[in-house]
């Protein structure tokens, strides 16, 4: 039988960063409300959760950098929500966050994980934020403990 390694769920004597975009807020209070109650389910004690508001998606991934690379936090949780308007903003935002996101975690000696909603409506952000569909701010918190326990495995 070959070796496996996996992470486990535990978050005891772990710390998070949560980054989360204060745009749309309507949704990104709930996908935080969401994440917290994950890590603390789980044994993160609340001293060892630290939230950084931005002002939108764009800004998550250069806070995400700096709170990654400072060493304190055993991952980092980006949380936003992105919604379809009439104007191509919605493709620059939700893409360039996206990517950015994307190299950081690939990049950073910690998980750095995406959790942002890139949806058409409000409804359906609402809906994702715990609404109808879980939520996802509780999934990235979920990925995170998981994460961050498998690189301390690695």
């Amino acid at each position: 039988m070959p070796k496996e390694i996996q992470g486990m769920l535990d978050g005891k004597g772990k710390r998070f960063a949560v980054v989360v975009s204060r745009f749309n807020d309507l949704a990104t209070r709930r996908l935080l409300d969401g994440a917290c109650d994950c890590l603390l389910r789980h044994g993160v004690k609340e001293s060892d959760i630290t939230t950084a508001w931005v002002p939108g998606c764009f800004e998550i991934p250069a806070v995400a950098r700096r709170l990654a690379a400072g060493g304190r936090f055993d991952a980092v949780i980006c949380l936003g929500a992105v919604i379809r308007g009439e104007t191509p903003h919605f493709d620059y935002i939700a893409g360039q966050s996206s990517k950015a996101i994307g190299q950081l975690s690939l990049e950073m000696k910690v998980p750095v994980i995406y959790g942002i909603l890139t949806c058409d409506t409000v409804e359906q952000a609402m809906d994702r934020a715990g609404a109808k569909s879980g939520n996802r701010g509780w999934q990235a918190a979920l990925t995170a403990l998981e994460m961050a326990s498998l690189y301390q495995v690695i």
